[in-house]
């Protein structure tokens, strides 16, 4: 019997591997698809935002519609459309045609991840539930560093379409498996299809996400950013709201208010977002001080992001054993700790410094953030009973779908101010200037053509201190984490209404 629990849990997480990897492939797919489709420059953006976008809006109704329908009834179906929209983002020939593959992934993928969450609180007890979540976390994090070193290799050798029919034989093998032995669960009390609450917690998830990636790719002042994250946060209050009347007036709600007002569930579920935060910077700024500041390719730069996964996976992997030893709030707040204090560590990063001294820090980190987003996984999910685990699990991915675009647009405002802020401009042209200050590539580049060695060093040390500055923001998600532990008591007992 715990041959096929094992054998199950491969198969979630390799199904898992299989949609993260997609998000992160696609970065180095891009120059490629704009040749291959005639893409313009917003049909790329879309790409990668559309999947993204219906990754994180389609986790609350895919929880519902497993409680009601069966969990996994929904992931096998959502595999079988996940690998149909793999096979049409091969055989695309138009843009529209592969956005529309794209999004029909994207949302099938919130169905993947939810379910296959869910099942983990199915098939493992409240003992050997935190080392499979350990497992499934994993799989999540081989995605980061995995998708730009393999999606780069195929495409220097391969027809670009092998990078997504790659995906055919993993869910393949996923629907064999999962057909064969993961069981079959629904809620015992079915939740109402609840139109109103599924369409304000959409459109709020959409709106705050693409909020969020507008503010990172346009600024916090953005006013279509502003408008949108707004917006989106109005229909969640929203949505909230109508939930609490539907369970006043006797209905089925899709959350049960008490789960969203139990601490034991909410908080372990936030600081798992949180935990996101604090590393997500390291992936937006680290492969441009590996490319612009020293100078390697991006299948190099892929290569020396391995420490973040290592360091995720060394944390990831024995968050279980700390935890049922020591506790949920010690292993959480450990985790938070050595995430602090590697981004400490890396504040004193600077243009020369080893690649061995930089590999450490960042292992430092991402174990911390590993530790402690597997811990609140974890916790969060034992108190979820069999009954609600797909809605319940729905909530737990929308703090960590949400966190990615979140941390992206912080630390990247931090780091491009003060890359800004560092740059010494002195005596170069207007228009000139203004091309350093878009980016540090293109101050690289400028300094290449015209052979100034000090314009390169202000531009790589000036990169040099806006790392520094998304580091802090590492920091203080570190600070705030360990203040909402000790401010909440967490326990280990399941609380299972």
């Amino acid at each position: 019997m715990r041959y096929k629990v094992s054998v199950s849990l491969a198969a979630v997480c390799l199904n898992v591997l299989a949609v993260s990897l997609d998000g992160t492939v696609l970065a180095v797919a891009l120059p490629t698809l704009g040749n291959a489709l005639h893409a313009s420059a917003s049909d790329l953006e879309w790409f990668q935002a559309g999947y993204l976008l219906l990754l994180a809006a389609g986790v609350i109704p895919a929880g519902l519609i497993g409680d009601r329908f069966g969990r996994k009834r929904l992931l096998l179906g959502s595999l079988a459309v996940f690998g149909a929209g793999s096979v049409l983002c091969a055989l695309a020939s138009t843009p529209w045609v592969f956005l529309a593959a794209r999004l029909m992934m994207g949302l099938a993928g919130a169905g993947v991840t939810v379910m296959a969450m869910s099942a983990l609180t199915v098939m493992f007890d409240d003992a050997e539930r935190p080392r499979a979540v350990g497992l499934y976390e994993a799989a999540n994090f081989l995605a980061l560093p995995l998708g730009p070193i393999l999606g780069g290799w195929m495409l220097e050798r391969f027809w670009w379409g092998w990078v997504f029919l790659l995906n055919v034989p993993v869910v393949a093998l996923g629907l064999l498996v999962g057909a064969a032995l993961v069981p079959e669960s629904r809620a015992e009390q079915r939740p109402d299809l609840d139109t109103v609450g599924a369409a304000a917690s959409v459109a709020g998830l959409v709106a705050l996400t693409y909020g969020l990636i507008e503010a990172g790719r346009e600024g916090w002042t953005d006013p279509a950013a502003v408008a949108l994250m707004a917006a989106g946060v109005l229909l969640l209050a929203a949505f909230g709201l109508w939930e609490r009347r539907l369970a006043a007036r006797g209905g089925h709600p899709m959350i049960d208010p008490a789960l969203i007002r139990s601490a034991s569930f909410t908080v372990p579920a936030a600081l798992g977002g949180l935990a996101g935060l604090g590393m997500i910077g390291l992936l937006f700024s680290m492969p441009q001080y590996f490319e612009a500041v020293r100078g390697v390719g991006a299948l190099g730069s892929g290569v020396r992001l391995l420490p973040v996964v290592g360091g995720l996976v060394l944390g990831a992997l024995p968050a279980g054993a700390l935890a049922r030893r020591a506790g949920p709030r010690a292993a959480i707040a450990l985790g938070f700790l050595l995430l602090g204090a590697g981004g400490a560590l890396g504040l004193a990063t600077r243009v020369s410094s080893s690649m061995a001294f930089v590999a450490a820090w960042m292992v430092l980190l991402c174990a911390g953030a590993g530790l402690t987003l597997t811990a609140a996984t974890a916790a969060a999910l034992s108190r979820l009973s069999p009954d609600r685990s797909g809605i319940g699990s729905a909530v737990v991915q929308a703090f960590q779908k949400t966190a990615g675009p979140l941390g992206t647009a912080v630390a990247g405002s931090m780091l491009a101010a003060a890359y800004r802020a560092n740059l010494d401009l002195g005596g170069l042209a207007p228009d000139a200037a203004e091309q350093v200050r878009q980016s540090v590539y293109q101050g690289v580049a400028l300094a290449e053509r015209t052979g100034s060695a000090a314009l390169a060093d202000t531009v790589r040390t000036a990169f040099v201190a806006g790392v520094d500055a998304s580091l802090l923001f590492s920091i203080g998600t570190a600070v705030a984490g360990i203040a909402i532990i000790f401010a909440f008591r967490l326990t280990p007992a399941p609380d299972r209404r």
